[in-house]
């Protein structure tokens, strides 16, 4: 019995040991709203979608402690739909991504990462956001997310994530500085083509992110290069983008410029927003425009948005989101969840009532 009670003891030394030098979590938000959205030309539709402030998933995270200020870790996020209970994976400018089956396939669909880090810095493989996006999603009052979404305008996007990507990260310890350098093979993948509102781009990517924050100050600039595997002679699309921030306490003001380069096409964005906090509220406002230019012709749209969020914790929060998209020069894009494309140089507007929960 004595024996029996010492190497319990032996084993849960160990096991404290173990629990203190690495560790998995399992963590997710679940963002769920009605929506109302009309498009010119178009019946109005009702319905209950997903991801007005955050985007739903499911994720895992871990560390492992390797000693000497070395740690490995790993990061697993999964797009779900908590509406109907399915997967997902994202969708821009109000429509879906393509039917490409090794899209749909993908069930971490968000990112899939493994790292090693030290004082060095970070080195990280796998499925990773690119480095232009973060221009646009984090200097965004709406974080890129439901009917305030910067990238509702979007005629010409360069993609969200890489596939079989690697990355490197400055540390955090640079004096202000932050930075993020990528590369990724194409490994034959496929994407959905020049003008496509696909968030997986599977070409070759090579994107570089440098920036600087300090105090209530933040500022940083990006480029990407990709190769297009589906469109003939293969032609690289260049993305360069600048963004900012100033928190001045009783406002945040952010902003960012895109522009998009494929062929004889190019297309600018230009984003600026706001967020007013104050007690357990929050008022977000902001407007992006977008114009493409291709062979002669212009084509742009303008949108207007708003939100009304009440944090009712740190975790859980309501909210209301009401957003116009007034599109020119013919161009047809719609809010997401409209019931077709809207008629040329058309209107679109919506409102969404959700709930959002950290967990």
């Amino acid at each position: 019995m004595k024996k029996s009670l010492l190497a319990l003891a032996v084993l849960g030394a160990f096991a404290g040991v173990a629990s203190a030098q690495s560790s998995v979590t399992l963590f997710g938000t679940l963002d769920v709203n009605g929506r109302y959205v009309k498009a010119d030309g178009q019946s109005k539709r009702v319905s209950e979608a997903t991801d007005g402030i955050n985007s739903s998933q499911l994720g895992f995270r871990g560390v492992e402690d390797l000693g000497s200020g070395l740690k490995a870790s790993f990061m697993l996020l999964s797009g779900v739909n908590p509406d109907t209970g399915t997967s997902n994976y994202a969708t821009t400018g109000g429509q879906a991504a393509p039917s490409v089956s090794n899209n749909q396939s993908k069930f971490w669909n968000r990112r899939s990462t493994v790292s090693l880090q030290g004082n060095w810095g970070e080195i990280r493989l796998g499925r990773d956001y690119t480095p232009t996006f973060w221009t646009q999603t984090i200097f965004d009052a709406f974080g890129t997310n439901g009917l305030g979404s910067s990238l509702n305008v979007r005629q010409l996007y360069g993609g969200t994530r890489s596939d079989n990507s690697i990355g490197y990260f400055l540390p955090g310890n640079a004096g202000g500085f932050y930075g993020q350098a990528m590369v990724a093979a194409a490994e034959g993948g496929t994407q959905a083509g020049a003008t496509a509102l696909s968030t997986d781009q599977n070409g070759r990517y090579e994107g570089l992110r440098l920036g600087f924050a300090a105090g209530p100050f933040d500022i940083a600039g990006a480029a990407s290069k990709e190769r297009k595997n589906l469109i003939a002679g293969t032609p690289n699309q260049t993305t360069y983008n600048v963004g900012g921030s100033f928190d001045f306490g009783l406002a945040k003001i952010m902003g960012y410029w895109d522009r998009d380069t494929l062929q004889s096409a190019k297309e600018n964005v230009y984003s600026i927003s706001a967020l007013f906090p104050f007690g357990q509220s929050e008022i977000h406002v902001g407007y992006d425009h977008s114009k493409l230019d291709l062979n002669n012709a212009h084509a742009s749209v303008d949108q207007f948005k708003a939100t009304y969020q009440y944090n009712l914790s740190k975790r859980t929060a309501v909210y209301t989101t009401v957003s116009l998209l007034d599109n020119k020069d013919n161009t047809r894009l719609t809010l997401p969840g409209a019931n077709g494309p809207v008629n040329a140089s058309g209107k679109s507007q919506g409102a969404e009532f959700g709930l959002r929960h950290f967990f």
